[in-house]
């Protein structure tokens, strides 16, 4: 058996770490602080200096990383990802019961494929506030670490035509069993996840997320399978790319950024289409001219999985823009501006990638069928950005468990590094 490289297991670690946004940020920062970057509050006055790292944070979901150069107006290499996927999302008030079995009632975030989610053994994690024993405030991060809800399917003894459709209800087919004969409401059960200072739960965001580790698949280790593949592997390997190209200070300022809410629009104080990388880059110019002037010289790659040919229903492709998983990034493209590719940006990445040696490919949909989009579209409109979208080529996009190639990730990880080192 071949083993698989190291950025993939590293990868496979860090997802089964990052179970909501919330712990991929929480993650990142570890990532970045480790290696020598400094967490700057957005509340503070900033003094940075060239050849140093800094990291900011929003709404513990979102994060922007950046080595800075002798001279920020000469532009700007960014990375661009984001770190939210589809999943179930408890509800505020989610109790209720049902023939005796407790169960809590889920909101759909993003185009979750549902139907993957029934028969999993699914554990909860994310954000809770409340009032703690002194009688403040509190928020902090959660995770039950252990299986303890499932969404099981109804028996095809009882639903014979199963396997002729497959519509899912999300209101009342999809709320989860949690327990039997549990007297405690939810909030109330919460209190055993937190610290021992936490007395009364006010509100959460929650959400729930598949408990089997990711793991490799393939006689040969061919194949990664995991949750939340988009946009994790992205965010990972774009955060360990810069982290990577960092020890000097850089011929043109590096940064790297992954926002939240990338599955529902963007449009949030913490996603692409709010003001958190605008903000970020004023801070780090002296005016609003160099702003323009950074813009105007700065490129962006937005990163997130590309879909791959899938051998049972290649006929959903088209014939000449079919990816491979293990055959390198995908070049993605949109003649409706779904995604922000052009040929000058396109042509740059091309050229990078034949020279560090990583194989490429594109990706447009079948004129017949629409396309999904990205976080590029969004900062090349609110920036301004010569932007290019790519990403590696993956199955089975938005379900529970989603596939991609181990060798795909060194890929990326390798074009990445190259293009942050750039002269």
């Amino acid at each position: 058996m071949s083993s698989a490289p190291k950025s993939s297991r590293d990868l496979l670690d860090f997802i089964a770490q990052s179970p909501t946004p919330f712990h991929a940020t929480q993650n990142l920062v570890v990532m970045f602080e480790t290696a020598g970057f400094e967490h700057l509050s957005e509340g503070d006055d900033w003094q940075c200096q060239a050849g140093r790292g800094y990291i900011a944070t929003r709404n513990d979901s979102s994060i922007i990383a950046f080595k800075l150069a002798d001279d920020v107006s000469k532009g700007i290499r960014m990375v661009g990802a984001h770190t939210d996927s589809p999943c179930l999302k408890i509800k505020p008030n989610p109790d209720c019961q049902n023939n005796a079995y407790n169960q809590l009632g889920v909101q759909v975030y993003g185009g979750v494929l549902l139907h993957t989610w029934f028969d999993r053994d699914l554990s909860i994690a994310g954000r809770v506030s409340g009032i703690d024993k002194k009688g403040e405030l509190f928020s902090q991060l959660i995770d039950f670490k252990e299986a303890v809800a499932v969404v099981p399917s109804l028996a095809i003894h009882l639903n014979r035509g199963a396997n002729e459709k497959s519509t899912v209800n999300a209101q009342t087919q999809m709320p989860l069993i949690l327990s039997q004969g549990d007297p405690r409401d939810f909030k109330e059960l919460l209190l055993d996840y937190c610290d021992d200072n936490a007395a009364r739960i006010l509100d959460f965001e929650l959400a729930c997320y598949d408990h089997q580790s990711p793991s490799f698949v393939g006689l040969n280790q061919e194949f990664i399978s995991a949750s939340r593949l988009d946009n994790l592997l992205s965010s990972y390997i774009g955060a360990q790319a810069l982290i990577e190209s960092s020890t000097d200070t850089p011929s043109l300022t590096n940064m790297y950024v992954s926002t939240d809410h990338e599955e529902v629009g963007s449009s949030s104080a913490c996603g692409a289409q709010g003001p958190f990388l605008k903000s970020v880059l004023e801070r780090i110019s002296s005016s609003s001219t160099q702003v323009t002037q950074i813009i105007d010289r700065s490129t962006l790659i937005s990163c997130d999985n590309a879909h791959g040919i899938h051998p049972n229903y290649a006929d959903k492709h088209d014939q000449n823009h079919g990816p491979l998983l293990n055959q390198g990034p995908v070049i993605k493209i949109n003649a409706n501006q779904r995604y922000a590719s052009n040929s000058v940006s396109s042509a740059r990445f091309q050229q990078l990638c034949e020279n560090a040696g990583v194989p490429i490919q594109q990706f447009v949909t079948r004129a017949d069928m629409g396309c999904g989009s990205t976080i590029g579209p969004i900062t090349a409109a609110e920036i301004g950005i010569e932007t290019l979208d790519i990403g590696v080529p993956q199955w089975a996009m938005h379900s529970i468990r989603e596939t991609a190639g181990s060798q795909d990730v060194e890929y990326l990880l390798t074009a990445l590094k190259a293009y942050f080192s750039q002269a």
